[in-house]
């Protein structure tokens, strides 16, 4: 089942599928390791749901939940 990582529940691990969007923001995505097979999880989200704070090879990056809903996982 894929979806969107802006949808997904919190400290559960995803594979990411790919990434669809708007193509510079994609490429930027892509730069910072969002690529197809790595594994990532969502651990932190502000109140407001905005921003996300997401683990990936062992970094812990903020991304905007728009920007997440482009990262489709499963």
């Amino acid at each position: 089942m894929t979806r969107r990582l802006s949808e997904v529940p919190l400290n559960r691990w995803f594979r990411i599928k790919s990434v669809k969007g708007p193509i510079d923001e994609c490429h930027r995505l892509l730069d910072l390791g969002f690529t197809p097979g790595e594994e990532v999880v969502v651990t932190h989200a502000a109140p407001f749901g905005d921003p996300l704070v997401i683990r990936i090879r062992d970094a812990l990056l903020a991304l905007r939940k728009r920007e997440a809903a482009w990262i489709l996982v499963q």
